[in-house]
């Protein structure tokens, strides 16, 4: 039905780090202490280990997508059922879950709400989406969600991403509920400026977690976060928004210089190329296992950019499910990059859906179809008994996760991403 144009979703980082935002700029009901934890402490039970388990046969499409619709439409919070927030360990101050997380999850559900078949007819999740979209047009106007970045650790960037990649999707398939139809075609072009204005300069690429100060050429793209914003950026330019191609080039020479010569890419893109770098030189975290969620992500988007290679793209996606245990052996646990490959549980759905991405992108269709039944049968291992999936052990993060399975589900069924524009050559 639409294209698709992701990366963290977020998955989304959670290191520790400081940030502060007045109480009476969120425009969202305050949560009780004990569901907004300062620190990374289980929830109410951890669902799922990581453990083996036995091989389960694959999904049926329509059944598991109908089941994770009504997972969904039972999730939102906030006093009009408005918000599906993503809940990572990072929080602001006075415990509160970052406004980041609170756009960028509800765009996610808006996503994953118009893929599933029937939208048209589905009254339940068009009042869901038009909740959905009034409470991001709302939330970007408070102060930290505007173009801006605090402290050494601000997830804003990633509402940016998703509000705008649904933005996109609404107004690509005429979908946009009426009374805010105006107000997305206003905000698209300032979340196109945000994510220009935001990319670091002259290293390129996009990074939730910035140590050298907001704007240094210093710090390293993360491998996670630039390629969403890069293929947001390909489908805002290819609708005429003006996105400038140094951006884009810049962001792109960074995912380039991050891929290890084992194929792996590192966690922040360095500042000299690894592509030489053999797999025994490499730090814990930039190894194969670590990047199995991340690899297919940077590939893909490659290719779209037209600097891609179909091989590479092949073996990543083969890879991910190679190194699976290695991600879900830390699904819905505590903690963030634990060795022995730094690989944290965020991460987990989000490979799923670049590794789904990336199979529509090969050549062969046979193996397409064989590998979009594996990926079917590898979901199944991670859904819980009510149709849901969570990769945290809070459980309002099933929104999150159930929205990213649904897209992984439908993704054979929607357009295809959309691939940069031509850079239009100077004279």
């Amino acid at each position: 039905m639409f294209r698709i144009a992701f990366a963290s979703l977020l998955l989304w980082s959670s290191m520790a780090a400081q940030a502060t935002e007045p109480t009476k700029d969120a425009p969202v009901k305050k949560l009780p202490a004990k569901e907004a934890p300062t620190k990374d402490v289980p929830g109410k039970a951890i669902k799922f280990t990581g453990a083996p388990v036995p091989d389960q046969p694959p999904l049926d499409v329509d059944e598991a997508t109908t089941a994770a619709i009504k997972a969904l439409l039972a999730l939102p919070e906030g006093e009009e059922h408005d918000q599906w927030p993503y809940e990572g360990v990072y929080r602001e101050d006075r415990g509160n879950l970052p406004i980041g997380y609170r756009v960028g999850g509800t765009a996610i559900v808006g996503l994953s709400l118009i893929a599933a078949p029937g939208f048209r007819g589905d009254q339940a999740r068009q009042d869901a989406l038009a909740r959905g979209v009034a409470f991001i047009l709302k939330t970007l106007e408070v102060p930290r969600m505007q173009i801006a970045f605090e402290g050494t650790y601000d997830v804003r960037g990633w509402g940016h991403i998703y509000a705008l990649q649904l933005f996109l999707e609404l107004q690509d398939h005429q979908l946009a509920p009426a009374a805010h139809a105006a107000a997305i075609g206003d905000k698209t072009r300032w979340l196109v400026q945000a994510l220009c204005d935001s990319a670091i300069p002259e290293a390129g690429g996009w990074n939730y977690s910035r140590t050298k100060g907001y704007l240094s050429p210093q710090n390293r793209a993360s491998t996670f976060m630039t390629p969403p914003a890069l293929q947001a950026l390909f489908h805002a330019q290819a609708r005429g928004y003006a996105v400038p191609d140094q951006v884009l080039d810049q962001a792109l020479q960074a995912l380039e210089r991050a891929r290890s010569e084992s194929g792996g890419y590192a966690y922040g893109a360095p500042a000299e190329s690894q592509n030489e770098v053999p797999a025994d030189k490499l730090k814990f975290m930039d190894q194969v296992p670590s990047s199995a969620a991340r690899a297919t992500a940077c590939e893909a988007t490659l290719m779209l950019a037209g600097r891609g290679d179909p091989e590479r793209l092949h073996r990543a996606v083969l890879r991910f499910f190679e190194h699976w245990d290695a991600l879900a052996v830390r699904k819905s646990q505590p903690k963030t990059h634990e060795p022995p490959y730094g690989i944290a549980p965020y991460y987990f759905l989000y490979g799923h859906l670049y590794a789904a991405q990336a199979i529509e992108l090969l050549a062969d269709a046979k193996e397409k179809d064989a590998l979009r039944l594996k990926m079917r049968a590898y979901l199944a291992r991670s859904r819980d008994p009510d149709g849901s999936w969570n990769d945290r052990q809070f459980d309002r993060s099933a929104g999150y996760g159930t929205a990213l399975a649904i897209l992984c589900l439908q993704m054979p069924k929607l357009h295809a991403p959309v691939a940069r524009p031509a850079p239009v050559k100077k004279d």
